[in-house]
């Protein structure tokens, strides 16, 4: 069974790894653990039998909520743990009493973009050339409360 928690300090290293292998461009570990000092962020680990699947975060900014990242390690995707992450997301944006979420995604990631719409976000425009490691175009997409 997936359980949602609070991202820790001492998850960093997993979390990290994680980050290695989904993304191009990865965050480093000190931007982790600043996001952590944040009293203006909300991150989240996914656990099965106590090891670190997946993670998401988001910054919350003059009432909205922007989904910073989502990822789940490749080994375990198709298992339902990016959903539980972005509902523990959406769900701390609820209780927050924010008025919508908000994130961009990279166009050619078709599968996160349907995950989303599941979730009822909405595209509501592009970011030309937004990932500077592929000059991709972004897709910005909410999701209103």
């Amino acid at each position: 069974m997936i359980e949602i928690f609070p991202m820790k300090e001492e998850d960093i290293d997993k979390v990290y790894k994680i980050e290695e292998k989904c993304f191009i461009t990865p965050w480093s570990k000190y931007s982790f653990k600043k996001e952590l000092t944040s009293p203006l962020t909300y991150y989240v680990v996914a656990k099965k039998d106590n090891k670190i699947l997946a993670y998401g975060g988001m910054w919350i900014i003059v009432g909205e909520g922007h989904i910073t990242n989502i990822a789940v390690d490749p080994a375990y995707r198709n298992q339902g743990i990016g959903k539980a992450v972005l509902g523990s997301l959406i769900e701390e944006a609820e209780r927050r009493k924010l008025t919508g979420v908000t994130l961009e995604v990279r166009e050619s990631n078709i599968e996160a973009i349907n995950l989303y719409k599941k979730f009822g976000f909405i595209c509501a425009g592009i970011r030309k050339d937004y990932y500077h490691d592929t000059k991709e175009d972004a897709i910005i997409m909410w999701k209103y409360l």
